[in-house]
């Protein structure tokens, strides 16, 4: 048995080996002592929390249509930001491409969650293999990108969830510079601020304003539980109309 387990050990991948020790480190990072906050939103739906934004914020918090899980999973987490913007070849040099965006992965605390925003274009990459395998190591909870990526195939072995606008080949070198991190980013429609709350599923993202969150939190979970109420007699009824004249919500 021994004999054979050395064998398998031997043959496995440079990439299945990256893996496994990036589960080890992730497993010893992911463990951010408990946020009531993060915990709440955890257990409500994405579109309960975008209509809880509506309602307690007075406008839209959630993402634009075509920011979509390009590697599938759920993240819910404070966000941490990196701005890039168009530059010419001589600003754009590797050195200053992507500074912000590996500055802000770099010193990103377990949890934390990841928000890139290239102005302006959909086809130049904001996150590749490289930095995602630095994100997943830091036991972030996942990145948002308004832009592209790249690396699909290495971003999906490391399981990190990654929302985004499409997917290109192409470097921020020669054409992109960054010029913050940990600032106010307008990503897809909305602002979003360092320490704002992102919710993330297949139905899209919503940015939650970290000084209504409390606030978000209880009408989103107030809006799942009515809506929990009405699943059975629409049922019963068979009728939309009539349930959502008893609750009047729909």
């Amino acid at each position: 048995m021994m004999r054979m387990t050395r064998r398998k050990l031997l043959v496995c991948s440079p990439l299945a080996l990256v893996l496994i020790g990036l589960q080890a480190v992730t497993k010893r990072a992911a463990a951010p002592a408990g946020d009531p906050l993060i915990e709440g939103f955890r257990k409500v739906t994405v579109a309960s929390v975008a209509d809880a934004v509506d309602q307690v914020v007075g406008k839209r918090g959630f993402l634009a249509h075509d920011v979509r899980p390009q590697i599938p999973g759920a993240i819910v987490g404070r966000a941490t930001t990196a701005l890039l913007r168009p530059a010419p070849p001589e600003k754009a040099t590797p050195a200053l491409s992507a500074r912000h965006s590996v500055e802000m992965i770099d010193n990103a605390q377990p949890g934390q969650v990841g928000v890139i925003v290239v102005e302006g274009t959909l086809d130049v990459a904001g996150l590749g293999g490289l930095m995602g395998t630095t994100a997943k190591a830091r036991g972030m909870a996942g990145v948002v990108v308004d832009g592209s990526v790249r690396d699909i195939a290495e971003l999906r072995a490391l399981g990190l969830p990654v929302y985004a606008r499409g997917v290109v080949p192409s470097s921020s070198v020669g054409r992109y510079a960054s010029v913050g991190r940990d600032i106010p980013v307008e990503c897809a429609g909305v602002t979003i601020r360092p320490g704002d709350i992102i919710v993330a599923s297949e139905d899209g993202v919503v940015a939650v304003p970290s000084e209504k969150a409390e606030e978000v939190l209880k009408r989103a979970q107030e809006i799942d539980a009515r809506e929990t109420k009405m699943v059975p007699l629409i049922k019963q009824y068979r009728s939309l109309q009539k349930v959502v004249e008893m609750f009047n919500r729909i």
